[in-house]
């Protein structure tokens, strides 16, 4: 069987985890989604995801359930109860394991909670920014619409597409480009795209696009912390920052690139660089 037909099977595999996730999954019923033998189908994912199918579908039920303790009120019982977790006890056990603290302590004090001081305070100093120039960056591209914090959805495809038509780059490096504002289009109409830069002289084919970040100046914040805390970065840096700063933004998208992988490093160090791009003469 192609690598291209594994990988395809794979990629219905993660759908329906991500369509069923506040639901009971069975390994059966997986075996079933990607068409394999109930007895070796999870060998071949862990050997080609780079993580058991038990820590993919952990790893998302507590990047959801993070989502909703920094960008919502929901009690944490029913935040517990749509992660699949039988109380509020059993989700912090697994959260704390995941993100070095409860959930009541990371709504309270997590890395989104200096963003919300900034925010209310005013305080356009708060954080480090560089403006920078960047060239222009081919990509692969695979399109996703849908709440933004579920672009892992797209970037898994991404990367099965990109092994599978043998233009995987030897150390890829994921981005990320997001077209509306979440404040203002409704979570499922939202569209982004999942990137890696590629060589000039690498072709790909549907469903992989061919994309072109821009080139020019960027705001660079770096952000250390879970994927989910981010809303309130945008927040102070279109809010806060930009006001105060005295440039003014170009007509392109706001782009992220993340340094590390969240299937092995823990949420509270991941690293993402958000770019906002600047009407800069000369740049």
């Amino acid at each position: 069987m192609a690598q291209s037909s594994y990988e395809a099977r794979l990629d219905r595999v993660i759908d329906y985890i991500h369509e069923h996730l506040e639901e009971d999954i069975r390994f059966e019923t997986l075996a079933e989604v990607a068409c394999l033998s109930a007895y070796h189908w999870h060998r071949i994912y862990v050997s080609m995801r780079g993580e058991t199918i038990t820590a993919t579908i952990r790893r998302l039920r507590l990047l959801r359930a993070a989502d909703r303790l920094a960008n919502s009120d929901m009690p944490l019982a029913a935040i517990a109860l749509r992660a699949r977790y039988g109380s509020a006890d059993a989700l912090a056990h697994a959260f704390k394991d995941a993100y070095g603290m409860t959930p009541a302590t990371y709504r309270a004090s997590g890395s989104h909670a200096a963003f919300k001081a900034a925010n209310r305070a005013r305080d356009s100093n708060g954080f480090p920014i560089f403006v920078e120039a960047l060239p222009p960056t081919r990509c692969a591209a695979i399109a996703h619409q849908g709440p933004y914090i579920q672009i892992d959805r797209a970037m898994g495809q991404l990367f099965s597409q990109l092994s599978a038509q043998g233009v995987m780059p030897a150390e890829p490096l994921m981005m990320a480009v997001f077209f509306d504002d979440p404040d203002l289009v409704s979570k499922d109409q939202l569209r982004s795209q999942a990137c890696v830069p590629i060589g000039q002289g690498d072709a790909v084919a549907p469903p992989l696009l061919n994309t072109v970040l821009r080139g020019g100046c960027y705001a660079r914040l770096r952000y250390q912390g879970p994927y989910a805390d981010m809303k309130d970065a945008y927040r102070w840096l279109f809010g806060v920052w930009l006001p105060a700063s005295g440039y003014e933004l170009d007509d392109a998208p706001a782009v992220e690139a993340y340094l590390n992988d969240p299937r092995d490093t823990p949420p509270r160090d991941l690293l993402t660089d958000i770019h906002l791009p600047l009407k800069v003469p000369g740049c």
